[in-house]
């Protein structure tokens, strides 16, 4: 079973490569971004991209089977060079960018220089064969003094060794003092670990305060149900990557309010693997089915509970469970992470345990997980009622809400039922009732106009405002909710050893209503890891239009389902 991991991963690395410039004598020779370096259709580098030097560098030292990437010198080469243009393509503050330029963006920044540090301490430095190509050293790019240092690995004559610790040790400096809006743990807990291993590279105190002031934001952040908030509330798929980082940290400081936390962030993750191995899904507040599973083998190693939980989403990739995360600017976070869980597999794991049963109301996260006989609910409360139904350990159903299109004027809107907010709601032992009304998706699309607008904005005022940019579009298309006319009730109850789903949609008018229907799988803010394909959404749509056409003004949709 510990192959699955990295046979996973390394099925990602020929994706990686092609994304990967590998011309050496190119000017952006070690970019990643392809639309940028190839295809030329964006004006800047994505800074998150340069993330994937770690997928590559795991890769040439993963001894398993058939890896035509083990231990090949110009993977080792192509590392270098990945680094070296993270370097060269940052700001002189040491940030980089992601979506827009001049964003300096906490997450790309945090993810890029942890598997650059990694990277660099896997394959033992940066070699002489890389120039900087006419980008000018450290010293002339406003980095400062040169950093003296230990040679902590062995074996750096290097002429880009110095240029290297230096960019390390600026961005270092930027995410120290950056702080991002918005809730998000996962970023927090990267910049930890990212300025811990750093800490120890160097064999410096420099970043002491600011690790420790992090780290109990993290810890105060944490629910007292065990999870880490993104956002708008819980969401256990980046939960199990705020895991990992932990988990890292602790294993390089360990600290008993740090192993507390951890061991009850794992106990919560246990209880959001479905019955058939798969995890997460769009009952959570970011949407996705993420699953991180190296710090569940680190953490494995005090709390054999972990490994459980390891060990049944091994199952579920066996199946062929596990979401695509194949996309250019997704693809590497989980390669990468499993390659480290396939090197930090536990040996010894305990036999499973029977599933648990009953009810788990996580009131602050506002989830309902229901589990009798061989049925197995997953309800979001927050959001309307979203759930996942198992059945025999099979999934039976996945619904996000009622979804409408409405004519407002020239425009055509979509209403829909899955968007969070404070419902109303009663909660007995074989009766749910949530009702409220439905919001507007957040659907905005760039046009020519807009992008021209928000590079004009950039490259002038937002370049010295990028968080306050970055406020406003989360509140554009992530936060809140704006109302829609048109209010549902959603009653669960448990009859004759099934759920019954009664739904009820009232408006006062049907006029403008041009389509209507419940998907399996669909979500309306901006989440990066979110709307990734999983085989549970070959589920079809209900198609709900004909019977709204019907509907008289004040006349009520009703639909009854058994499950």
């Amino acid at each position: 079973m510990r192959n699955l991991f990295a046979q996973a991963a390394l099925s990602q690395i020929p994706k990686i490569i092609t994304l990967l410039d590998r011309n050496p004598h190119s000017p952006t020779y070690g970019c990643f971004d392809r639309n940028f370096w190839h295809y030329k259709i964006i004006d800047f580098p994505s800074g998150m991209a340069q993330e994937f030097v770690l997928p590559l560098a795991l890769a040439y030292d993963t001894e398993v089977p058939d890896n035509p990437f083990y231990q090949k010198p110009v993977i080792r080469q192509w590392v270098e060079a990945g680094i070296l243009y993270a370097a060269h393509s940052s700001h002189a503050d040491g940030s980089c960018d992601d979506y827009f330029p001049f964003e300096r963006a906490g997450g790309a920044a945090a993810f890029s220089l942890l598997a650059c540090l990694d990277s660099y301490q896997l394959l033992g430095g940066c070699g002489d064969n890389t120039e900087t190509r006419g980008r000018g050293d450290a010293g002339t790019r406003g980095r400062g003094e040169r950093i003296t240092h230990q040679n902590h690995i062995s074996g750096l004559p290097s002429t880009n060794h110095d240029y290297v610790f230096q960019f390390f040790a600026q961005r270092a400096n930027w995410l120290a003092s950056h702080h991002e809006s918005g809730r998000l743990t996962n970023h927090q807990a990267l910049i930890v670990l990212c300025l811990e291993i750093l800490g120890k590279l160097l064999d410096t105190s420099q970043w002491d305060t600011a690790k420790a002031q992090r780290l109990e934001q993290i810890l105060d952040w944490q629910s007292s149900e065990g999870w880490f908030p993104e956002y708008e509330g819980c969401d256990p798929g980046y939960h199990t990557l705020t895991i990992s980082c932990l988990a890292r940290i602790y294993q390089l400081r360990p600290e008993v309010r740090l192993k507390e936390a951890l061991s009850k962030a794992v106990e919560l993750a246990a209880h959001f693997l479905h019955p058939d191995g798969s995890y997460g899904g769009e009952y959570s507040s970011r949407n996705t089915y993420n699953f991180f599973p190296h710090g569940f083998e680190l953490v494995g190693r005090w709390l054999p509970e972990a490994l459980e939980i390891s060990d049944r989403f091994l199952g579920g990739l066996a199946q062929g469970l596990a979401p695509c995360y194949t996309d250019d600017h997704i693809i590497g976070h989980h390669t990468w992470n499993y390659l480290l869980a396939w090197r930090d597999f536990v040996p010894q794991r305990p036999p499973l345990s029977p599933r648990p049963t009953g009810r788990m109301w996580f009131k602050e996260a506002q989830i309902l997980i229901d589990r009798r006989q061989d049925v197995e609910l997953y309800l979001a409360l927050n959001k309307g009622g979203v759930f996942k139904l198992f059945r025999q350990e099979k999934l039976v159903t996945s619904d996000t809400q009622f979804s409408l299109t409405v004519k407002t004027g020239s425009q055509v809107k979509n209403a829909v039922g899955h968007l969070i907010d404070n419902y109303p709601m009663e909660v007995g032992d074989d009766e749910i009732l949530i009702q409220g009304r439905l919001g507007w998706a957040k659907q905005q699309q760039m046009t020519p106009i807009k992008l021209i607008i928000l590079r004009g904005v950039m490259l002038t005022v937002g370049r010295f405002f990028p968080n306050l940019i970055r406020k406003l579009l989360q509140k554009m298309l992530i936060t809140g909710k704006s109302k829609a006319p048109f209010e549902f009730q959603r009653r669960l109850c448990w009859e004759n050893d099934q759920w019954v789903v009664r739904d009820q949609l009232i408006s006062q008018s049907w006029q403008h209503v041009q389509q209507a229907g419940i998907g399996c799988d669909q979500t309306s803010i901006y989440v990066v890891m979110s709307r990734t394909f999983q085989v549970g959404q070959l589920q079809p749509w209900l198609d709900l239009t004909e019977q709204v056409q019907q509907l008289v003004p004040g006349e009520s949709l009703q639909l009854e389902r058994y499950l």
